[in-house]
């Protein structure tokens, strides 16, 4: 059964990009994209289910299913959805139809690499799938074809790189850790890492855990290596900043919790951690002193994604029940959140032909519904109750008093306040700011881009004041995984 949804949810998105290179037609390649979508999403619910069982191996131990990685395909699932439902009145837009299969074909391609880079078992193909997921998703940050896209898209591709190279080296001396213990060739699976850890030479592991953590960190813009993210997220069609920022950083991140997981074994666990937890405190920093004097909007969407990026590496920083059951609520929660954001500021500037800030006001009046969504978005990004970030972060909390980091409490929760207080403030002057240069209505927007808000905003809700016990089981189990234990 569950070979049969993996099949599925693999061939489903290669089918559409294939699809869309052949066709070439724009309504059927967004029809194709959508439909993609919904087979990954319907596969990615029980998958997720099904992986509490686990892990589970296919393709001869080169796939695995396991509740981390099933984890992170779920909210692939859930980001790339709402996308491709947004794409097809956002793209409409740009009068582009001549090239839009291109862009629906990049964009199956780019939700296929991200699935697939979840399901590794071998740290040497992870490491390659990642890689392909920054070679497809260069061409989608350009794709507008501005002089700042080209700009950002070769920015991305630059620092990633780099940072990807890092990683690489991290890998390869992981690999040469464990041949000490199991010979000069093995099969470098994440189980088979686990296993010799403990027989690893502490000082190389550690120091190739390091490079491996900023290797992988630029991937998912954790502060200082996060100077691709602002550039790429807030020129990159909106659907794509969606992607970027609640799917593609997610899934970099898993690389470094199963890492985290070998150097912890490795005697190397108080390095790691707080490694992981001073990255997560600099991300925070970093997002809001950016967010508080931040011009653009999407930019500021886009630092928004370090600051979060920084809370879930601080959940697992801290490590511990609580704090694996925080930072994975707070994946799936941001990738929801920051996709109704994205969402919103895209409706935004093509509507008043502006990016920045100062040029938005009045939204409240020009937008009342999707004004609405969008102002409740940014209150729930901030962590505001009763949306389930608050929750979330509120767990996270928690799992650093209950794990010894207080110093890293009190400072996060003073950062999140500096945060919630710039960014709300934004808002209010693009809502509440009489709008002086501008006369007449707004200009319509398609229910296409207001439809995928609702969908991302109610689970944010009910999320906040109702947590599923199912969910804390299978949270539960990840924490035992990750901790070394069977499940």
């Amino acid at each position: 059964m569950l070979g049969a949804l993996l099949i599925a949810m693999t061939i489903a998105p290669a089918a559409a990009a294939v699809g869309c290179i052949l066709i070439r037609a724009p309504r059927i390649a967004e029809a194709l994209n959508l439909a993609a979508s919904l087979v990954v999403f319907a596969g990615a619910i029980p998958l997720a289910i099904a992986s509490t069982g686990g892990p589970f191996y296919y393709l001869g131990r080169y796939i695995i299913v396991d509740v981390t990685g099933a984890w992170v395909i779920l909210c692939t699932a859930v980001v790339y959805l709402l996308a491709s439902i947004y794409s097809i009145g956002y793209m409409r837009l740009l009068g582009e139809d001549a090239r839009l299969w291109g862009f629906y074909a990049l964009f199956s391609g780019f939700a296929l690499t991200i699935l697939v880079s979840s399901m590794m078992n071998n740290a040497g193909i992870y490491w390659i799938t990642v890689e392909l997921t920054t070679l497809v998703s260069t061409f989608l940050v350009g794709f507008e074809r501005a002089a700042e896209s080209i700009e950002a898209a070769w920015k991305y591709i630059i620092i990633i790189s780099a940072g990807i190279s890092l990683a690489l080296l991290g890998t390869v001396l992981f690999y040469w850790c464990g041949s000490f213990v199991l010979g000069p060739t093995y099969e470098m699976t994440w189980d088979t890492l686990l296993a010799a850890a403990p027989k690893m030479n502490p000082a190389l592991a550690a120091l190739s855990y390091l490079l491996v953590l900023v290797g992988y960190g630029t991937k998912v813009g954790l502060a200082p290596m996060h100077t691709w993210l602002p550039d790429a997220h807030s020129e990159s069609p909106a659907p794509i900043s969606a992607m970027l920022s609640g799917a593609l950083l997610n899934s970099a991140m898993l690389g470094i919790v199963r890492y985290l997981t070998i150097a912890e074994a490795a005697q190397s666990e108080h390095l790691a951690r707080a490694t992981l937890v001073a990255f997560g405190i600099l991300s925070l920093l970093v997002g809001a002193l950016f967010i508080v004097r931040q011009n653009g909007i999407k930019r500021l969407m886009a630092y928004s994604s370090v600051e979060h990026m920084g809370v879930i590496a601080l959940g697992f920083g801290f490590g511990g029940p609580l704090g694996i059951a925080g930072a994975l609520y707070h994946m799936l929660n941001h990738s929801l959140n920051k996709s109704l954001m994205f969402f919103g500021a895209g409706n935004v500037m093509r509507s008043y032909g502006s990016k920045e800030i100062r040029n938005i006001r009045d939204v409240w009046a020009r937008f009342p519904v999707q004004g609405a969504l969008w102002l409740a978005g940014a209150a729930a990004i901030t962590g505001a109750p009763p949306f389930a970030l608050f929750l979330s972060e509120l767990i996270i909390l928690r799992a650093g008093f209950e794990r010894g980091y207080d110093w890293a409490v009190y400072v996060m929760a003073v950062l999140l306040i500096v945060i919630f207080t710039g960014f709300l403030n934004h808002f209010r002057a693009m809502y509440f700011e009489a709008d002086s240069t501008r006369g007449g209505s707004a200009a319509a927007i398609s229910r296409w881009c207001v439809a995928p808000m609702w969908l991302a905003l109610a689970p944010l809700l009910v999320f906040g004041v109702w947590w599923p016990n199912g969910l804390w089981d299978h949270f539960m189990i990840a924490a035992r995984v990750l901790a070394g234990a069977s499940p």
